[in-house]
């Protein structure tokens, strides 16, 4: 079983159409876990509306916290999820039908990798990804939190709850560092984010390059290093 985790913010407004693309997945053997990140916008009757309607109603879990910050609330979900697979989905984000079919069956075929990742869409952005080495995975981020992890192969201490911003990324260098592992590549996009999440800080790559003190280019440069130092990330290209 594939348990879906999707940690939420003040984000009643788009996680309806997160969970409509959740009940059209082909693969039919998950269950939904939504942790309630300390939302003040009623998100808990937009799920509970959706939740008594479903034909998946027995399926559909949520988890109130008090404000913690996404890591927090994903290790939360992991603490109720039953499932072999884990699966961190974001609260504005919509699947392809076949988006759980597609990354199961890849870590089926694969048992040497630890997740599935797939390109994606962000708005009418198309962010490829394609195969991902050691080298480059340790170079940058690089790799969606949407990504399909089989549970064995997760951090034994979960999501990082310090790191505020690039979680992904810190969480593919642990499970390298920790198991060994990477993750296996799909070509198909399999899912789209809508803009306005954490990914809407998003500029193009020259920017941080012939920019460097803009304010957003020097969060970013500042997450790059908090990110480098945990993980021993020293070497130049």
């Amino acid at each position: 079983m594939i348990s879906i985790i999707i940690p939420v913010y003040n984000q009643a407004d788009k996680i309806e159409e997160t969970l409509k693309s959740i009940e059209l997945q082909t693969y039919r053997d998950y269950e939904v876990i939504v942790v309630n990140d300390g939302s003040t916008d009623k998100v808990d009757r937009v799920f509970g509306k959706f939740a008594k309607n479903s034909k998946d109603e027995n399926n559909y879990y949520f988890i109130n916290q008090e404000n913690k910050g996404a890591p927090a609330a994903r290790n939360r979900g992991v603490k109720r999820a039953k499932g072999d697979y884990l699966f961190f989905c974001d609260a504005d984000a919509t699947l392809a039908s076949d988006a759980l079919l597609l990354m199961h069956k890849a870590l089926e075929k694969n048992k040497e990798a630890a997740y599935a990742y797939s390109s994606f869409y962000w708005g009418k952005k198309f962010f490829k990804v394609g195969k991902i080495d050691e080298k480059k995975l340790k170079k940058a981020p690089c790799i969606h939190t949407m990504s399909l992890i089989k549970r064995e192969d997760f951090p034994e201490n979960g999501w990082d709850e310090s790191i505020k911003k690039l979680q992904d990324w810190d969480l593919w260098l642990t499970i390298l560092e920790e198991k060994e592992k990477l993750g296996v590549f799909i070509e198909k996009p399999l899912f789209k984010v809508s803009p306005g999440g954490t990914i809407s800080s998003w500029l193009p790559s020259f920017v941080y390059k012939l920019l460097p003190f803009l304010p957003k280019v020097k969060k970013y440069n500042k997450a790059v290093k908090i990110i480098k130092d945990k993980h021993g990330l020293y070497f130049k290209d």
